[in-house]
């Protein structure tokens, strides 16, 4: 399996729990250095230096490749795309993560800070045209405390989108969940 982008490698112990081996790639070397910290004493799990359009491991070596947020696909991730099809074995499954900036609280918020990136219509039309499938999820987020929940929204955001939307949500009665929508693309190779 590879988790391709893993930043600090939070998935990577989950992900080891079903497959025989893992390998996280992963271009910025302070997320690289935490997840390799993360994952030190899962010997089924390997954390590389890599990116989307350049991912070093071998033709046809993967069985599952997993992308979450690793970077904002649609027009003008062709490059990376290639690499999937190239590491990817005869019949392996890819999935894509990605946020949907067309529906729930987050997804607003989304649009307004990364106004680039938000047009699903694009997206759509770029994946389909890749031969890639949509699944449309509807999910949450859900904090113990509003601090947890601001904390999070500060790091996804630019600030004065973030701070603007966490005033809008406590306006408006918001305690500690948010609702969020996300698009997982899949295709098979």
């Amino acid at each position: 399996m590879l988790d391709l982008g893993c930043g600090t490698g939070f998935h990577l112990g989950r992900l080891a729990r079903t497959s025989a081996t893992v390998t996280g790639v992963e271009p910025h070397p302070d997320l690289r250095a935490i997840a390799a910290r993360r994952t030190r004493r899962l010997p089924e799990v390997r954390v590389l230096e890599g990116t989307a359009q350049a991912v070093p491991l071998p033709d046809a070596s993967i069985d599952v490749v997993h992308a979450r947020w690793a970077y904002f696909f649609g027009p003008g991730s062709e490059p990376g795309l290639v690499e999937l099809a190239r590491v990817a074995r005869p019949g392996a499954a890819a999935y894509v993560i990605d946020n949907d900036a067309s529906r729930s609280t987050f997804g607003g918020w989304f649009a307004r800070g990364f106004p680039e990136h938000a047009s699903p219509e694009a997206k759509h039309e770029f994946w389909a045209g890749q031969g890639w499938q949509r699944e449309p999820v509807l999910t949450r987020w859900a904090f113990a405390s509003r601090a947890d929940l601001e904390s999070v929204v500060r790091i996804e955001l630019p600030g004065p989108v973030a701070e603007e939307a966490l005033a809008e949500h406590l306006a408006a009665g918001g305690g500690t969940e948010v609702e969020y929508a996300v698009d997982v693309w899949w295709r098979r190779f």
